[in-house]
Order: structure tokens, then sequence, then C-alpha cells
């Protein structure tokens, strides 16, 4: 590789300095000479960025740091720097410099500082050395309240740096380092260009030209806020070179005064070159500017007079950088005209003083003392005519107390914030700094400065514990200086400027530059800063003395008065702001509205599920108008009182004809009926007070009827209308008064009735059953007169019918009332009910026929003629909805004559109807009277152990095993029943466990491995970005800011992305259809995709919870932090020009990107979560249909709410991109077949709602039994499709579905399709097709034994599955199943009469017996009670007799009740013992599949054959 020679890179960096710096097209020619750089670069030709700005500062001794890399030294190690400013700098003011040094000396010092060094800038990410303020301060802690800290914040620092002890932190120059006029013009080309007018050379002035353009966007100019006033914003304020030209009013003077002389310099060569353009101009005044300015601060000012040799090194050490900061002291400026008058300056809020009061001048907007050019010119008259305070270690108080504060405090100490600094920038010691540069060190404390009063020694000293070793630079430098800097300030101020003219090339009087001729040197050599003050004020020179840095006698003005505190106005005191002050009420709302989201969207699902079933029930209530109608005009309204702590409901009062008073509710629902008999004694209690609404009916022998009228009037209409009622009847009327309290207190309320009859059936069943007293149980108040105020009392028929569960007109009731009421007096005593119950609980069978025969014995004559037989009849079928007509009833009843061998009789006695249930003793003694209790499941209390009526399961066709081949299938008695329950688990309690979770891994193993995959990859992610942000992000302290609120933030920010990309596989329906017929669904469960879709759902919002609290924490951290550390974290969002405050909370929340998206994400979620419930899904599909498809918006809102990348880069499209190609090949799929119309063959109306939809099949459609579709009717629009399972079967030329209407779509689609108007099937609306689309449900035939539940409509994928079975048996083919049992649940056959065509049709085909099929009938009683025991007696006696079942028709067994799955299961092991897997299937209400899955687990926990459940819901 060829190498550059030093020469080629010299003449590189030489156009490159040319070349960056554009001079304004052809002008550009004629500047001869080469152009300084703005930032400083290239100055030096061997190291380009020596002296740039942005470049290290360089050490003239070696660092200390507490860890000799970056750490500071602090408190213990050092004393604290507010006592030590206290201590070193404390003093009295008003005595002048021992040198008679000027304040205009001085501030240009100030303003040749801010030329040379800045180090002010925060640096990131951001580290603080705050400052404790000694409790009972009396500037910082009046309160004394012991916990002010003024925060202080370390420096910018070089990257580079602060690696190791070898390589210690150094802090970066923000100004260039050479002595080039950046006050004036600035530090950097786009900086300059904004100060520029680009006319005639000269800086842009504002609407007065002798002030320059107000501060403003883009030029960064620091602008904190007045802490006089509490002012803030660049208005009032000028653009400088200066980042801080606008510090105090003296410091824009002479900024004012380099602004005006550069002009005045531009204007002077303008007339005297005509012919130069703007660049040319503007370079040639520039260049005699920064000479005049360089040789003003060498040869004028009082701290640099040398005359050393130019040989020095031209780096900025951080050592004289801050001695000059340091070395300054408390400046009072006067005003004077040219005449030597000094006036009084306006001060505001105090009137006028003698002088500018410093404390009080800090960043002052519009000073009403410097409105005017004048006034401009007095103030830098009246500064070279003052002296200043004198050169000692004392600081007073306008800047030790009042100088301006950083963040949220007004104020600060100027002196403890530079000892702060110093140990920022790791300065060494004063004893080490001496060392270093060749000085004599002190011996003792007194050895440092003999004029320092002792007292300051001793209190300085007493702080470092007497070790002058550990005294510091800067109180040292301050210590040992009295009239004169010492000997360490003023041997490092003179090495620094001296290597500052040394190293500049472009000096003004290093004459190979080429920038002047010898005789422009001697000009500029020549002027002088009078010179300048006289050029730009255009005052007398006789009125300035010669030199303006020193006031000597004989001066042209005399000296004014030393100026004293007590002469001025006093210091507005430190203020603090609170940055979430007034916030609180606001964020508090914000975030409980943002908790309120869900409870909104909560409103919105119910106001659309409400007019869903508004419509719903429109018809309905149509029907209803007219009875209301009449019922209103029959009856009086009320209000029913139920008891104290209970609310009133409206009632209807009717007074019937036969002696009954109903009570009604506003839907016409008869809540109570009382049978009036005479000579029954009506008792009626009036209230006498508060309106007299109050009606107290008392009704014996049961709970009272309490009515609150709306008025006396309507109350005495009642009143008169029951008066007549009693009298037509002859009953008698008793009315009584009292006060409306006493009435409460008197009624006897349906809860009191509740308990007196809860103890009358726990002492019934102790007597029955044989229970103790105490086992019995009383209420907790009972006692002997409450138990036998319960034993004495009387159930009336309705308290009858709901113990029995049944309705008090049936006429299952009626009879057995009527049996039971021995007195006649239409109610039943305790003993009437006992007899009744102890022939059903332990009566023989011969017992309970003969009581039943009694029963419908309706003559009495000791006979049962067929028609009371046929009575009897009637009120059996009656719990079965009335199930058969009179015809099939008359058929049953002659079957049982004829088999019984009576078809000649018309009456039977009791011993010929014993004789017809001789087959059914066993259900006999089972027989039992299903008492449901009174007041709150007395029954179950004490139910007894009764057994399945039947073996479900037959060992051959129609063969039932015995009751001892199925687990828990027979009826032990209790203590044989546990016997043989400890029998087969012999294990220990911790063995049971351990064997149940085995077994439940051995049946999920695959679901468990995937969401065990799953949540790992999300807590890995999690985990991931956390540690990140935590401990290995790039430093921007944002970490040390809000850890919890980040890491929680970023960790859920990662796993949701995760979340809700992939969510997105478990919806291609294509995908996971295709994929269930490969090798992977031997691994993966793609049956349980919908219910991993919930999972993920469901872990995702409460991620998205979590990230939102994460979040939360940070609005309110971002919202109390200062903004200097939002710029560190923030940097492309925030800039901190020390002016503005850090947003408010709701800028994060809804004035930013991030912020505004994730309020909307959470609406979104709000919405689509609320509306995707099960609840809200039955009673709207539509509106879950339509929220669901806010997951478009979801998704683009998640991209637009990463992509701001507020903390860290987009990251979204990393997860997202490859589900999401995937989910829209998937779609592209199903939109390919969606637009192609299908014709509808045949259209049929069956019973129970259910329509059937039969239409053609596409070509090259293939699909497997059990497999669903999705259907959009054009009719209805084409925008919502519905799923719906197959109910043909592959085999066959047509498709068809059964649709039951339960939602408004399903019912306008059974109107649709209710009135063709022709034969055609082109009449029909057509439908479009999605699918075939793949479930568990098609995996049957996987299984040697399967089982096939359904409930209700849910039979839908059976029906498929079975005529796909019986017509593959009919040819022959191999299949891997050889039995299906198939249970129907239904609450009657009449609901899906269509399947039982479907059924017969099996059962016809089925040559092999393949398929068993029972069929239960939910809306009887479950329980073998009298009722469902002759229903049960009749059921077997047709299926023996006709071999087809009563209600159905068919001959599969027809049960009543809900199945019991866990023993059905438990038997199909012992009928099948050498099958390892048994496939169950199940779809139906979620109820219904929850305890098929139930079952499943209990029976898996045993060591037998396995269960494998896939199940749908609807």
């Amino acid at each position: 590789m060829l190498r550059a020679r030093p020469e080629v890179l010299v003449l590189l960096g030489i156009l490159l300095s040319l070349l960056l710096d554009p001079t304004g097209g052809q002008d550009s020619f004629s500047l001869t000479w080469e152009v300084q750089r703005y930032d400083g670069w290239f100055n030096n030709l061997r190291h380009h960025e020596r002296g740039a700005a942005g470049s290290r500062l360089q050490r003239l001794v070696p660092a200390n740091y507490a860890d000799g890399v970056y750490q500071a030294l602090e408190e213990p190690l050092l004393p604290n720097p507010r006592r030590l400013s206290n201590a070193a700098t404390r003093g009295s003011s008003g005595r002048p410099s021992g040198r008679n040094r000027t304040v205009l000396g001085l501030f240009f010092g100030y303003h040749v500082l801010s030329d040379l060094v800045s180090v002010e800038k925060s640096g990131c990410p951001a580290e603080f050395l705050n400052i404790h303020i000694p409790p009972g301060d009396p500037v910082f802690d009046r309160d004394q309240s012991g916990d002010v800290v003024l925060p202080f914040q370390r420096s910018r620092w070089d990257p580079e740096t602060g690696q190791s002890p070898s390589n210690p932190r150094d802090l970066t120059n923000e100004v260039t380092g050479w002595l080039d006029g950046s006050a004036i013009y600035g530090s950097s080309h786009s900086w300059s260009d904004e100060l520029r007018s680009f006319s005639g050379g000269e800086l842009a002035s504002g609407p007065d030209p002798a002030f320059p353009r107000a501060a403003q966007a883009p030029l960064l100019m620091w602008t904190p806020p007045d802490p006089t006033t509490g002012r803030r914003g660049p208005r009032g304020l000028y653009a400088f070179g200066a980042e801080r030209g606008n510090r105090e009013p003296f410091l824009q003077a002479l900024g004012l005064l380099w602004f005006r002389y550069h002009n005045l310099w531009a204007q002077k060569l303008a007339s005297r070159y005509p012919l130069w353009g703007d660049e040319e101009l503007f370079q040639h005044a520039r260049k005699r500017v920064i000479a005049t300015y360089q040789s003003r601060k060498f040869r004028g000012h009082p701290l640099v007079l040398t005359k050393r040799p130019l040989n020095a090194s031209p780096h900025i050490s951080p050592t004289p950088a801050s001695s000059l900061n340091s070395f300054t002291a408390s400046l009072i400026p006067h005003f004077r005209n040219a005449s030597c008058h000094f006036q009084m300056v306006l001060n505001e809020g105090f009137g006028s003083s003698p002088a500018l009061r410093v404390c009080n001048s800090y960043w002052i907007r519009e000073n009403p003392n410097l409105n005017s050019s004048q006034a401009v010119n007095q103030l830098l008259l009246g500064m070279a005519s003052q002296i200043s305070e004198l050169e000692d270690s004392t600081v007073v108080e306008d800047l030790r107390d009042y100088w301006p504060g950083p963040g949220k405090f007004s104020r600060t100490d100027y002196v403890a914030s530079s000892i702060q600094r110093g140990r920022d920038m790791g300065l060494p010691s004063y004893s080490q700094a001496l060392q270093a540069l060749g000085l004599k060190i002190p011996r003792n404390w007194s050895d440092l400065n003999p004029k320092v009063d002792p007292q300051v020694l001793e209190a300085t000293a007493a702080l470092y514990n007497q070790d002058l070793s550990r005294l510091e630079l800067l109180p040292g430098g301050l210590l040992e200086s009295h009239g004169d800097p010492g000997p360490l300030f003023s041997t490092i101020v003179l090495d620094q400027f001296v290597r500052l003219r040394d190293g500049d090339r472009y000096w003004f009087e290093n004459s190979r530059n080429g920038l002047f001729s010898p005789e422009e040197i001697a000009e500029i050599r020549s002027t002088t800063l009078r010179d300048v003050l006289v050029a730009v004020t255009s005052v007398d020179p006789d009125t300035l003395q010669p030199n303006v840095f020193i006031w000597q006698n004989g001066a042209p003005c005399p000296q004014p008065q030393q100026l004293t505190t007590e002469d001025l106005p006093p210091c507005v005191p430190m203020t603090e702001i609170h940055y979430f002050e007034g916030s609180g009420p606001g964020f508090g709302i914000t975030i409980v509205a943002l908790c309120c989201l869900p409870l909104v969207s909560l409103l919105i699902s119910g106001v659309v599920a409400y007019f869903r079933g508004r419509e719903r029930k429109k018809l309905q209530r149509k029907g209803k108008e007219s009875v209301k109608k009449e019922a209103a005009s029959d009856g009086l309204s009320a209000m029913e009182w139920p008891g104290p702590r209970e609310r009133g409901y409206p009632v209807t009062i009717q007074l019937l004809p036969d002696r009954r008073l109903q009570v009604v509710d506003r839907r016409l629902s008869v809540l109570r009926t009382i049978q009036l008999q005479p000579p029954q004694q009506v008792n009626l209690i009036l209230s006498s007070n508060r309106g007299c609404r109050a009606l107290l009916l008392k009704i014996p022998k049961e709970y009272d009827l309490v009515l609150l009228f709306n008025s006396q009037e309507e109350r005495g209409a009642f009143v008169q209308h029951l008066r007549g009622f009693c009298e037509n009847w002859s009953l008698g009327l008793e009315v009584a008064e009292m006060s409306e309290y006493e009435l409460f207190r008197k009624a006897v309320t349906k809860e009191q009735r509740e308990r007196i009859l809860e103890v009358f059936f726990r002492h019934l069943f102790a007597q029955v059953l044989d229970i103790n007293q105490v086992d019995a149980g009383t209420l907790l108040l009972d006692s002997s007169q409450k138990v036998r105020e319960a034993l004495t009392c009387e159930l009336s028929r309705a308290e009858f019918a709901e113990s029995l569960g049944l309705k008090p007109q049936d006429m299952f009731v009626e009879s057995m009332f009527s049996l039971a009421d021995k007195d006649g007096n239409g109610y039943l005593s305790f003993r009437e009910f006992l007899d009744v119950l102890v022939v059903f609980m332990k009566g023989s069978p011969e017992d309970k026929s003969r009581l039943m025969f009694t029963m419908y014995d309706i003559d009495g004559n000791g006979f049962l003629s067929k028609d009371e037989f046929f009575t009897m009849m009637r009120s059996f079928i009656e719990i079965s909805n009335n199930c058969l007509t009179k015809t099939q009833l008359a058929e049953v009843v002659e079957s049982m004559f004829r088999e019984s061998g009576f078809q000649d009789k018309q009456e039977l006695t009791w011993e010929d109807f014993h004789f017809m249930l001789r087959d059914h003793d066993s259900e006999l003694r089972r027989t039992q009277l299903c008492v449901r209790g009174g007041g709150g499941g007395v029954g179950d209390i004490f139910k007894p152990n009764i057994s399945a009526r039947v073996s479900f399961i037959g060992m051959g066709h129609g063969e039932v095993p015995p009751a001892s081949h199925c687990c828990r299938a027979g009826v032990p008695p209790p203590r044989l029943y546990t016997e043989a329950l400890q029998e087969k688990m012999q294990r220990g309690f911790l063995a049971q466990k351990l064997q149940q979770y085995k077994r439940f891994v051995e049946n999920y193993r695959r679901h468990i491995v995937c969401v065990a995959v799953f949540s790992a990859i999300c807590a890995g992610l999690f985990v991931e970005r956390a540690y990140y942000y935590a401990f290995a992000s790039p430093p921007s302290g944002i970490a040390q800011t809000t850890f919890v609120g980040i890491i929680l933030s970023r960790g859920t920010a990662a796993s949701v992305s995760f979340m809700f990309s992939y969510i997105l596989l478990t919806m291609c329906r294509n995908l996971i259809t295709f994929l269930r017929e490969t090798f992977l669904n031997r691994y993966v469960p793609f049956d349980a995709a919908v219910d991993f879709h919930r999972w993920i759902a469901m872990a995702a919002v409460v991620l998205a919870i979590l990230h939102s609290a994460g979040h939360v924490v940070n609005v309110y951290i971002f919202s109390v932090s200062p903004l200097s550390l939002l710029a560190c974290i923030f940097p492309s969002v925030f800039v901190n020009d020390g002016s503005k405050l850090p947003q408010k909370f709701y800028w994060w929340f809804f004035q930013t990107v991030p912020g505004m998206t994730g309020v909307l994400l959470l609406l979104v979620l709000a919405i689509m979560y609320v509306f995707a419930s099960r609840h809200f899904r039955r009673r709207s599909f539509r509106g879950f249909w339509l929220t669901h498809h806010l997951y478009i918006l979801l998704y683009v809102l998640l991209i637009i709410h990463g992509s701001f990348a507020l903390i860290q880069l987009p990251r979204f499209h990393i997860y997202f991109l490859v589900p999401a190609l995937i989910y829209m090949g998937d779609k592209l799929v199903s939109l390919s077949r969606k637009k192609v119309e299908i014709g509808v063959v045949k259209a049929q109306l069956l019973p129970s709602g259910v329509t059937h939809l039969e239409f053609q099949r596409p070509q090259g459609f293939e699909y497997k039994s059990g497999q669903w579709v999705r259907i959009a009717c054009l009719a209805l629009g084409t925008n919502e499709y519905h799923p719906f399972t197959l109910t043909s079967a592959p085999h066959e030329e047509t498709l068809s579905l059964h649709i039951r209407a339960v939602g408004p779509w399903t019912t306008r689609l059974r109107e649709t399709y209710s009135l063709p108007t022709g034969d055609s099937s082109a009449k029909y609306p057509k439908l479009y097709l999605d699918g075939p689309f793949g479930e568990g449900h098609q995996e049957w035939h996987k299984f040697e034994v399967s089982v096939l539940v359904g409930g209700g409509i849910g039979v839908t994928p059976f029906a498929s599955i079975l005529k796909d079975l019986v017509f593959k048996s009919s040819l022959g083919s191999q299949m891997l199943c050889k039995k299906i049992y198939f249970i129907w649940v239904t609450r009657t056959q009449r609901q899906f009469e269509w399947l039982a065509d479907i059924i017969r049709e099996v059962e016809e085909n089925d040559r092999q017996d393949l398929v068993s099929v029972h069929i239960y009938i939910t809306q009887l009683a479950e329980k073998f009670d009298l009722r469902t025991t002759m229903l049960y007696i009749c059921e077997r006696h047709f299926q023996k007799v006709l071999n087809r079942s009563l209600f159905t028709g068919l001959r599969s067994i027809t049960h009543f009740g809900r199945p019991p799955f866990e023993r059905f299961f438990c038997s199909l092991q012992e009928v099948h013992p050498k099958v390892r897997k048994i496939g169950v299937f199940s779809c139906g209400p979620p109820g219904m599949t929850k305890n098929v899955e139930k079952a499943c687990q209990l029976i898996n926990q045993q060591d037998q054959a396995h269960f494998v459940h896939h199940y749908e819901n609807f």
C-alpha cells in the first residue's frame, strides 16, 4: 500500500479548510490568504483536531479521581462544598482592588474566557455530583428541613477516555481552544452563518442597527430563566457567538461592543473597497477584529502581560480553565455619561439605585437600562471608570449565594459549584499542582497566605482535618491570592496564554500566515480597547483614561464611591419549581380514564347487546301487549315490600273468580297465588302514618303480603275491591291500623318463612333418614320455641310444588297433594308430609305402587280405569313437554294392557297394577321423591346415595353388563363403596398427586411443550431486553433514571411484539388444515389453535397492561426530570437550552406519536377483547366480527408506535414480517374461494328454528367428515362470514348445513330462505363459501373406539361422521375405528328431529353394529323420582314390544336426565379392556364440554385406557 507523504496531508488540510468554508462564489478568489475555520480544525497541521470545538482538554498534571479513572472525590474524603464555600470565601464587600483594576478589565476577562473554554454543557449519560446543603443554611434551607440538595450535573467528557487509570476521563471543550473570536463569531460555520446578514460583510442586526438580532432557532443560545422574575425563552436576548453571552448585562455590553466594532470595520472596508463582495468584506473585518481582540488580551490585559518567548504548546488545560473561571468577585457596575456623571439605574420592583446589582441582573430580559445604544455606551463607560473588588479569597454573596441555579432551583452557590466542577474535572490538589509546576509548597496553613484572616484559615483547615495535602486547587488558589493572583494562579494563567499565542498558526503577529503586513501588525499592536470604545461609542477620547483596564489618579473621570450591599436592592431569594405541581389531579384522572377504557368498551358492548336483544324480542313483546292491557284492566298496581334489606318491585294484584288472589310482575309472570277458602278469616292491617300508603295482608300458614301504593286513594280502592271480593265468597275480613314501622315489624316476610321451612325440612329428613338431631343442624337462632313453630307450620300447594321443583298447576302436583292432604284443608302438615316421604324413602315396591294407585284412583272406588290410567300417564308426560300426542299415548296404554294380558279389562285392581310393574321392582325400590327443600338446598344436604338407572354400554346388542363390571356403576352401601375406593387407591397422598401429574402430562404433553416453548421465547425476549437496558445499552442514563419503568416497558414490548406477530399463525385456517395431515400433527396440537389464540391474546393483554404500567412510571419520572437529563436520554427530541421545563405528562400521552398511538392501542384492545368475550359473542356475533377486524388498525398502530424510535430503533418488523407474509398468503387462498357464487339446491325449514341448506359442491372441493366451512349469504351482505359444520358426508354430491336461528344473522338467513318463489334452485339466494377447515372431530377415524358427544345444535359435525362411517363400512373399507358411541344430549327430541332421521338412516345401514346411540332428554328430572320411574318403565316397555323408543321412534336407547360421563367412560374401560386410547369428541355448550373434559381428566388419573378429548364450543 502506498504511504501518503506529510506534504500531501498538509496540502489536503489546506484545501479542505477552504472547501469547507464557502466564501460566496467568485468573491472567494480575491481572498489571497487562508481563511481560519470557525471550528478550530486544521489550525495545527500536524494534529488537525487540536484546539477544535469538541476536543478534549489536555492535562498539565495527572488526574485526581477517587478510582483513578472517572469517579469524582466526594464526601467524606473531601469537605462539603457549601461548607467549604462559607468557610473560605465568605467576607464583607466594598473593598477596592489593590491594583485599581476596573470592572471592564475583569469582564473583558470573562469574555475572553468564553472565547477559549466552555465546559458547562452537561454530559451524557447524566451523572450528578449534587451539593447537599447543611441543615439550617440561612440562604438555601430557611425552613431547616435538612433535605435541600442543589443539583450539579457533571460536564460532557470525551467517550474515548475514562477507560482505565492510564486513560482517565477528560472533559471536552465545547468552543475552540484558540483566541479566534469564537465568542463573537461562534464556534461553527453554521453558527456564524446565523449571525451574519450576508450583506456588506456585516453581522445581522435587529430593528436597531446597534443591536444584533434576537436569539432564535436554530442558534442554541443558552437561555435559562431570569432568577429574579422567572421569565423564560429567548425573547429579549441577543444572538452572540458565545452560547452564554447574555448571562449578565456586562457581558452583553462587551458582546455588543465587538458586534459594533465588526460592523464598523465592514463599513470602512466597504467604502474603501467598493468592488469587494460580502464574503471578502466579512472575512477582512473578521480577521481585523480577531487580531485586535488578541492584541488587547496580550498587550493590554493586566493578567497576561508578559515578555516570555513564544515557545509553548497551544493546548487548553482544565487547570487554567477552572482558575480563570474562579478568580472573580462580585461586581456592581455604575452607569456614566461622557461628562462623567454617574447615573441612577432602574431596578424592577425596587425603584432606582446608584448601580446595577449583579445578583438581580442574571439573564435579564429586555433590560430597561440597556434599551438603547446610548444606555450601552453609558454602561461601558461606567465599567471603564469603576474599580473592581479586591482580589482576595472573598467572594461576596451575589456569586456565592445568588448565582443562577440549575434545573428547578433559581439560585445556587457559584463557589460550591466551581469546587464541584474541579472535582468533576479530576483536578489535582493544591499541593500536587504546586509541585507539578515547580512552585514552593507551603509547610503549614499559616504559610499559605499571611494576609488571609486566620479565622478563615482555621475554618478551612478544620474542614480538611488540618491536612494541607488534601486542600483542593480552587480553594487553595483563592486563599493564596491577595491584591494579585497568587503564585499558582499567576503561573497557570500565564502559561496557558503564552501557549495559546505561540501555538496559534493564525496569530496576528505571525508574519508567515500572510494575514497582515508589518504595517498592519504595528497598527493592530497600537490599537487599545480605549480606541475600540471611542470608535464604537463616538465619545471624546479625553473622557477615557488611556488604559481602560486600570484606573489611575488623574483619570478624566473621578472614581465613584465604592458601593456595598447596603446601598443596593437586596437579592431576590431562591425559588424552587416543582415540575409536577398542579399535574397530580390531571395525571390521576388520565390514568383512571385509561383504566376505564375496558369499562367504556363494556358499556358500548352492553348497549349493542341491548339493542340486539331488543330486536330479537320485538315480536315477543308485540304478542304480550294485548295481554298486558288486559292484565292492567283486571288488576291493581302496587309495590311489593319483600323485606327490610331488599328493594321493592312493582306488581299487579289480581282478584280471580275462583277465590284466588294472584300476584304478577311486569312480564305477567305469576309470582304468587293465594288460595282463599271459607270460612278463612282475612286480616288486613293498614298504616296510619307517612302518607297512609302501606297495607299488610296476613295470610295464614304462609308469608304475608306487604304492598305500598302511590297514594292513600289507591290503597282505598284496593281495600274496597278486596272487601267486595270477600263478601262475594263469604270470607271474613278484619281491618286494623298501626304505624308503618310497626306494620313492617309485624309482617312475616318470605325470608322468615324460608327459615321456618328450612327447620321444617331439616327435622323432616332427620326423622325419615334416622339422622341424629345434632347432625340435622338448626339455624343459628334456633330455640325450642322456633322448632315448635317450624314443626307446627303447614305447607301450601305452591310451597309443596316448589319443594318438588314443579309448577303448582301440574297434574302430578294436584294428585300428590290431594293424596297427602288427609284433612283436606288445603295445606300439608308435618305429619302428612312425613307419611308420604316415608313411603318413598323406606317403602317397599308394593307400598310405592299402592301409593301411585291411590293417587290416580280419582273416584276412589278401588279400581284404576283406562281413563284414569291414561290421566296418570298424561301427568308423567307433562314433564317431557308433552312430547307424545294423545294417539301415541293411547297406543302406549293399550300396548301395556295387552302385554300384561289385561286387554279385555277396562279397570285394574291394585294387584293388576302391581303385576304390570313386576319387571321393575329394582327401579321402584330406588324410587324416591326429589325434594329440593325450602330455603337453600336442604335436599342437597340429605340426598341419599343413588346410582344410575341403567348401564349404558351393552356387551352385545341389547345386552346389559352386570354392575360389577363397571367401576362405580353399582350401588354399594356407603361403607362398601368407600372400601372399594380405598382398594383402588392404595397409594399415599403424594403418590396420588404424582400419579395425577404424570397422567396430566401424558394427556397434554403436546400442549405443554408448545406452551412451554412459546412462553420460553417470550420470557427470553423479555429478559434479553430487560438485561440490555439495565446493563448493556449504550450509555444514555435512562436505566439510572427509570430502572423499573424501562426494563418493564422494554421487556414487555419485546414479548408483546412477538405475541401479537405470531398470534396470526393461529388464524391461518388453511395452513392449519394442511399441517393437520402432516407428521407435525404428532407434535403440535393444531386442534387447539383457537384455544392457543385465546391464550396468547390473554397473555398479550396482560403484558400490554404491564407495558402501559411501565410507561406510566416512565412518564411520571420524565415529567419531574430536568431537561438536561432528558436531552441525554432523548437527544433527537429535546435540546437543553437552559430555559425549557420538562414536558408535562399530557405531552407524553397525547402529543407524541408513541404516546398517542399507545392510547389508541389500549382503546382498540379494550374494544376487541370485550367484544370477543363469549358473553357478547352469543348476543351479537356481528359486533364481534366487525370489532375483531380492528386487528388491521391494531397492527398499523403497532408499527407506528415503535417507528418513532424514542428509545430504540424499530424492532417490531423483526417479529412481524414472517407471520404477516404467511397470514397474507393464507388470506389470499381464502379470498380466491370466497368470491365464487354457490347455488342453493334445497332449503328446508325444520322445527326448533333449524334451517337446512343443501347447495352445490364446487369443483375440486374435497373435505373430510367433521370439517367446517364459512358462508356468507349474498342477500345479507358479503362481508359477514359465519362458521358452520358440514352435515353432509364426503361421498355425497352436494353439501349441506343445518343452521339454528339463535341470533340476528341466522334468523334473517332463515327468513331469506323461508319463501322461495319457485321450485328452481336459481330462486334461492346464492352463497359465498370459504373452506373447508379442519378441526379435532375429523380425527375420529384414528381411534379404535371413539365417543361422540353432541349437545343441542352441536350434533352437526357428528351427522357427517355417522353417515361417513356407515358408508365406508358398507363398502368394506378398512378402518382403524371399530366402534363409535354417539351420545346425543337434547332438551327434547323435537328440537332436532332432522337428526333423528339421520340416525334412523344410520341404524338401517349399520349392518356391523358399529354405532351405538344413546339419547338423553334433559328436560326431565335427573333423579329417580316417581315421575321419571314411570316414564322409564313406559319407555322400556315400548322398547321391548316395538324395538323402538317411545319418544324418538328410534332403536336407540333414550334416557331421561343428563349423562353421567364419568361412570360412562369408566364402563368403556371394562367393555374394551385391550384398547389403550379412546377418542372423545364433544361439541355443544361450554357447560357440557367442561363436564366431558372433567370426566376425562378424572378417568385418566387411573392406570387404564387413556381418553383423548377434542372439543368445540358454540
